[in-house]
């Protein structure tokens, strides 16, 4: 039987294919959780609509993309 393979990146933004900066992605399995630069971005709805939906809720989007869709607004 052949392994399923995770395809997302966690450390990668799913929209431009990036470091993300994700702190709590670094986070080691079993380390207690860090605070991250995206605790305190604002999201807006349509940024997190082009999120790929095999990466929503798993990978962080980065701060570029989440500065540049506030321009965009």
């Amino acid at each position: 039987m052949k392994a399923d393979i995770d395809p997302v990146d966690t450390a990668r933004c799913p929209l431009c294919g990036g470091p993300n900066g994700c702190a709590m992605a670094q986070v080691v399995a079993g380390a207690a959780p860090v605070a991250c630069w995206c605790r305190d971005a604002d999201f807006a709805p349509e940024l997190l609509a082009r999120v790929p939906p095999e990466a929503r809720r798993r990978a962080c989007i980065c701060a570029a993309c989440v500065a540049a869709a506030a321009v965009d607004r």
